[in-house]
């Protein structure tokens, strides 16, 4: 072959092998679309609904979970808000009853329970927790002028405390089943109790210190007559790719100084 024409054999031997190149990119690129790893990985994901995070909780847990505004706000609407704005999803939060959450999960119409939710064997039968990220106690609310002042004090009185928690367990150890009364949430468990219709109440720390702020002088706090426990997040049993997509996330925010930001902007 002349030199002539090898040199157009070269040059289009050349531009095939860039056409070849560019073609290869473009598809790559395509392929992953906008935010390639975010869209590959949410693929990935067990979701009730696609590109949708869907938190069930009850909002009526401050400063962990409540109405302002006609919004759910709160520590763990916070936090799970930044989990999925990191997993490149769109937050769904769905109010409903505490004790309708472990259901609603099982039925798959939400992904995930945030709601100060305690680690409890019961419930790890039934579903997986993430790792946890807060530590609390059970805290029992009086009227200041009760006289009780230990949980002793209360063996065999009436308490009242929200449907489903650990409140109750707890004052399972120190009154009779016909003494224990649910109501639906915190709230109205201390209206029940300014109203005279139980001796005290037992729920957690935090929330009862904001019950004492709204309630003031009307009632008091009976603290450390519990045992630690440890708040997580819940996922459908089995859903392993959300739950350690979660974590990841949760490890994260920890890690860079977001959570300790959301904790205190909610817990002084």
């Amino acid at each position: 072959m002349n030199k002539f024409f090898k040199g157009i054999a070269l040059g289009a031997a050349a531009s095939l092998m860039a056409l070849s190149f560019a073609a290869c990119s473009e598809g790559d690129v395509s392929s992953n679309g906008s935010g390639a790893s975010e869209g590959s990985d949410t693929a990935s994901l067990d979701l009730v609904s696609d590109g949708k995070l869907i938190m069930g909780t009850n909002a009526a847990f401050p400063p962990f979970e409540y109405q302002e505004g006609g919004e759910v706000v709160g520590v763990d609407a916070e936090l799970v808000g930044e989990i999925a704005e990191r997993l490149g999803l769109e937050l769904e939060i769905k109010d409903m009853e505490f004790e309708s959450l472990s259901g609603a999960l099982s039925g798959g119409t939400i992904d995930v329970i945030a709601a100060g939710f305690t680690v409890e064997p019961d419930r790890e039968e039934t579903m997986d927790f993430t790792n946890t990220y807060f530590t609390a106690k059970q805290t029992i609310l009086v009227l200041a002028d009760s006289g009780y002042n230990t949980a002793d004090d209360l063996e065999n009185k009436k308490i009242g405390g929200q449907t489903s928690t650990t409140g109750l367990t707890c004052a399972e150890e120190l009154t009779t089943k016909e003494n224990i009364i649910g109501y639906s949430n915190g709230s109205l468990a201390v209206e029940a109790l300014l109203g005279g219709a139980v001796d005290a109440v037992i729920i957690d720390n935090n929330p009862a210190n904001e019950y004492k702020d709204q309630h003031g002088d009307k009632l008091k706090l009976i603290v450390d007559q519990f045992p630690e426990e440890d708040y997580a997040m819940a996922v459908k049993k089995g859903n392993a790719s959300l739950l350690n997509a979660i974590n990841e996330a949760l490890d994260e925010i920890k890690a860079d100084g977001t959570f300790d930001k959301i904790i205190a902007d909610y817990i002084k």
